[in-house]
C-alpha cells in the first residue's frame, strides 16, 4: 500500500474554498501513469497535477482528471507551481515546465502580500463547429434565441481544446444545466472536446468577460468552475473573431465561478510577437489543506 500526498490548492483566487480547486502531488516520479489516474479518480478535482523531473525544462507536469490524461491545464498549472513557491522548490522566478503541448515559461511575481503565477499558453487554434446549434443550445439548458447569433461558435485551444458558446446575456448563465452525456454526440467534429458559454455582459464593471465551462463526459467531472486553458481561448478569440483590430498588448479580466459559488478571477494577455498573437494569463492561487490517501 502507498501513501499519497496530495496537496489542495484553489487557483486563480486568494480565499479559500473559492476559485478553482486542484490537486498538486509534489513527488509525482514515485507514481506510474496508472497509479496518477487513480489518484486523480480518488480526489475528484476537476484536475490534479504531477510534478515529475525533466531533461529540457526546469519541471515536467502531467495532468489528470478523473477519468483520463490532459495535455495542459491552466488552474492545475497555478496550483503546481504555487505549491512549489510555498514549498521552497522554486530556484527562481521565472522557471519553464514541460507539458504535453510542449515546453512553456512561468513567471512568479510577489504583489502586495500575494504570489501572481504568469503562464504562457501554446499557439490559438480554431476549428468551425459544424452541429446542431439547437441541439448545443438544449443540452446546456438554454432555448436557441439566448445564443448570440452574430457571433461564430468555434472548438478554441490555446493547449486544451473547448468549444466556445457565445451567449446574449448575462441572464442565461444562472439557468445553464448542463447535460454533458448528449456533448459528444453534438460534438461531432470533437466529440471529446469541453463546452465554454462565454458573454460579454458581467457581474463586475471591472471585468471584460463572463463564462462557465462545462466538462467532456468522459473527463468523470461535470463543471469547471474557473478555467485557465479557457480564459485563454477566450482571449484569442475575442481578438479573432470580436474585435481583430484590438490594439496590442492588452489585457483582459475573465469572471468565472459565481453561479457554483466558487467564483475566481483570471488576467487573459495578449501580444504579438513575430507577427503571431502570443496568448498567457495570470492569477491567485492559495493552499487550503492536506489530503492524504491510500493507493
Amino acid at each position: 500500500m502507498k501513501n499519497v500526498k496530495v496537496l489542495h490548492i484553489d487557483a486563480f483566487s486568494s480565499i479559500p474554498d473559492r476559485g478553482n480547486p486542484a490537486g498538486v502531488v509534489l513527488n509525482g516520479k514515485d507514481f506510474s501513469e496508472q497509479e496518477m489516474q487513480q489518484i486523480a479518480k480518488k480526489i475528484g478535482f476537476n484536475e490534479t497535477a504531477f510534478i515529475l523531473p525533466s531533461e529540457v525544462a526546469d519541471f515536467r507536469i502531467r495532468y489528470f482528471t478523473p477519468g483520463h490524461e490532459m495535455n495542459l491545464c491552466g488552474h492545475a498549472t497555478m496550483g503546481a507551481v504555487f505549491a512549489l513557491q510555498q514549498e521552497c522548490l522554486l530556484q527562481n522566478s521565472c522557471i519553464t515546465i514541460e507539458t504535453l503541448v510542449g515546453v512553456l515559461p512561468i513567471k512568479v511575481q510577489h504583489s502586495s502580500g500575494e504570489i501572481r503565477i504568469h503562464m504562457q499558453h501554446a499557439k490559438p487554434q480554431f476549428i468551425e463547429f459544424t452541429g446542431s446549434v439547437q441541439h448545443l443550445a438544449a443540452a446546456i439548458g438554454l432555448s436557441l434565441d439566448e445564443i448570440d447569433h452574430s457571433l461564430p461558435i468555434v472548438y478554441g485551444s490555446t493547449g486544451t481544446w473547448t468549444l466556445i458558446v457565445p451567449i446574449k446575456q448575462l441572464s442565461s448563465f444562472q439557468k445553464m444545466k448542463p447535460k454533458t452525456e448528449q456533448f459528444p454526440e453534438i460534438l461531432l467534429d470533437m466529440p471529446k472536446s469541453s463546452v465554454h458559454p462565454i458573454c460579454f455582459e458581467v457581474r463586475d464593471v471591472d471585468n471584460d468577460m463572463h463564462a462557465r465551462h462545462f466538462s467532456s463526459p468522459y473527463s468523470g467531472t461535470v463543471e469547471d468552475a474557473v478555467t485557465g486553458t479557457g480564459s485563454g481561448v477566450m482571449g484569442a478569440y475575442y481578438k479573432q473573431y470580436v474585435h481583430p483590430s484590438v490594439p496590442l498588448p492588452t489585457t483582459f479580466k475573465v469572471e468565472q465561478g459565481h453561479e457554483i459559488n466558487k467564483d475566481g478571477l483570471v488576467y487573459v494577455h495578449l501580444e504579438e510577437q513575430s507577427q503571431q498573437l502570443q496568448v498567457s494569463i495570470s492569477g491567485t492561487a492559495v493552499f487550503v489543506k492536506n489530503i492524504e490517501i491510500n493507493l
